[in-house]
């Protein structure tokens, strides 16, 4: 089995989850469950990121201690995930000492190679991106941009990381790597980066001012800034257990938002690595934002978020996922709306899938006893349906290879549009009534096709709705086979398969209150 590891973003923790990260999360997890169906030996990292400046001030104004704050906050993302099926093999908090281990290792080897240096900084600081700021990072007329909040004036000695150092090793791997950011133009846009000269990277702060952090091995008076000491939740995952585990590094994939591509992940990452000996990811994936009707982001400051639970308790958990998952272009912005949700809900899951799923089961129940039977002769009816399902397997699996995923389900429900369409052609109901044996042995055919292309079409879905994929083979009386490429050819491997009664998958929903 070939190993793919892959981890998201680890979630900062001054605030509760919302739909950017529930996103990201059942991205990853999709990703992982179709790797993992194709055969591949995953490993699925993620977790919270839990020091910084901004910790501090929120412990502190709540009057707990900083541990017992992130504690909270951290069951409460893992608790969101596990509600979305997010299938993670391990979930790294940044205070456990596996993670605090490696970030000393990993400083105490720059520093003894002579990367980190100590010096006086002067200047500018945004305590809410807890970062140092330049010139260039005001606007036009003098002011800093909204996102930095309030901005100080500084002077305090601090150590440095020669960042500036590496910039052409940077540029030159960029250039080897073509595919080292999906998509592409996002490559592009980090070359642009490095038209402009580096600064060497400030990576501590003094305990004075900030006491949650990870302190620095060659100088405890420092505690390590948080950028470097979260990035490398990707290697202590890994590493910081020993074993095996090490066997995995370097990851195949770091799948994180654009917000947080440069300069962190495609500058800070790799050479940090880099300059530690290490080898960097194999990729960045980098996917968009949810934007409001408006085309701005949703955004905790202003307000304008969403709360995935809200969405969870009133339409399941495989609804939620299926929006977001066929609504998102992985690199792209998607718009998001109740409306565009409903919309989604009612049209395919509903009324496509839902209503093909209780036509089977009730057309079984009264036609053939809830028993599937063979299939007899077919004709050209079955055979298109058939050939359309071996275009849309191989379609499907080739967009899913590709991160394509919302083409892969539009694919998916063609195919699902069409078992609708042929039961109307095919018309059971009237191939019942009839004293013809022929008309009875088509109705048996037909029966057969019904319920071998509903499992095939659910069977596709499973990376992204996999309580449903089981809920309707239980419904067929179908065990899943060993190798999923077992299950997307078609057969007859539900003959004489009780099915039950009926199945509401997806009811409509109730009106908000």
């Amino acid at each position: 089995m070939k190993s793919f590891y892959i981890t998201t973003a680890i979630d900062y923790v001054n605030g509760s989850p919302h739909l950017g990260h529930a996103y990201e999360k059942v991205l990853v997890d999709v990703i992982a469950r179709f790797r993992r169906l194709m055969g591949d030996k995953v490993f699925f990292l993620t977790g919270t990121d839990e020091h910084g400046q901004k910790v501090q001030m929120s412990a502190r104004k709540r009057g707990i201690p900083a541990q017992q704050f992130v504690d909270a906050t951290a069951a409460e993302f893992r608790a969101l995930y596990d509600r979305l099926h997010v299938s993670y093999d391990d979930f790294i908090r940044t205070t456990e000492e596996r993670h605090q281990r490696v970030v000393r290792e990993i400083l105490q080897r720059l520093f003894d190679k002579g990367e980190i240096y100590r010096a006086e900084y002067r200047g500018f600081y945004s305590t809410r991106q807890e970062q140092f700021l330049l010139e260039k990072d005001r606007l036009p007329d003098g002011s800093w941009p909204e996102i930095f909040g309030e901005v100080t004036e500084i002077i305090e000695p601090n150590y440095f990381f020669k960042l500036r150092s590496y910039q052409d090793w940077l540029v030159g791997h960029l250039k080897a790597h073509e595919d080292f950011i999906f998509p592409r133009f996002r490559q592009k846009q980090v070359l642009e980066f490095l038209k402009e000269p580096l600064n060497d990277l400030c990576i501590s702060r003094p305990r004075e001012r900030l006491e949650w952090g990870i302190p620095l091995p060659f100088d405890e008076a420092f505690v390590t800034y948080v950028w470097f000491d979260a990035l490398v939740n990707y290697v202590s995952g890994v590493w910081g257990d020993g074993g095996p585990r090490a066997e995995l590094w370097p990851a195949d994939f770091h799948v994180i938002g654009k917000d947080i591509l440069v300069p962190p992940h495609a500058v800070y990452w790799p050479i940090m690595l880099h300059a530690a000996g290490y080898e960097p990811p194999q990729a960045l994936l980098v996917h968009g934002w949810w934007l409001l009707k408006s085309g701005q982001k949703m955004s905790k400051s202003t307000g304008e978020v969403v709360n995935p639970l809200d969405l969870i308790e009133r339409f399941g958990t495989d609804a939620f996922r299926y929006f977001l998952v066929r609504e998102m272009n992985v690199g792209q912005d998607s718009e998001f709306s109740l409306e565009l949700f409903l919309s989604r809900y009612n049209s395919d899951l509903a009324n496509d899938l839902g209503n093909l799923v209780n036509r089977t089961l009730n057309m079984s129940a009264r036609y053939a006893g809830g028993v599937v039977p063979a299939a007899g002769t077919v004709g050209d009816p079955e055979r298109e349906l058939q050939a359309l399902w071996e275009r849309t397997r191989d379609e499907a699996i080739r967009l899913c290879e590709g991160f394509q995923f919302h083409s892969a389900l539009e694919r998916a429900f063609v195919f699902i549009k069409a078992i609708n369409a042929y039961i109307e052609k095919r018309a059971p109901w009237k191939l019942a009534k009839s004293a013809d044996p022929a008309d009875q042995a088509l109705l048996q055919t037909s029966l057969a096709t019904m319920a071998e292309a509903l499992r095939l079409g659910v069977t596709l879905l499973a990376p992204v709705t996999p309580a449903t994929t089981e809920k309707v083979y239980a419904a067929l009386g179908h065990q899943s086979a060993p190798q999923w490429q077992d299950e997307l050819r078609w057969g007859e491997r539900l003959t004489g398969a009780r099915l039950q009664p009926g199945l509401v998958l997806f009811p409509r929903p109730e009106p908000a209150t």
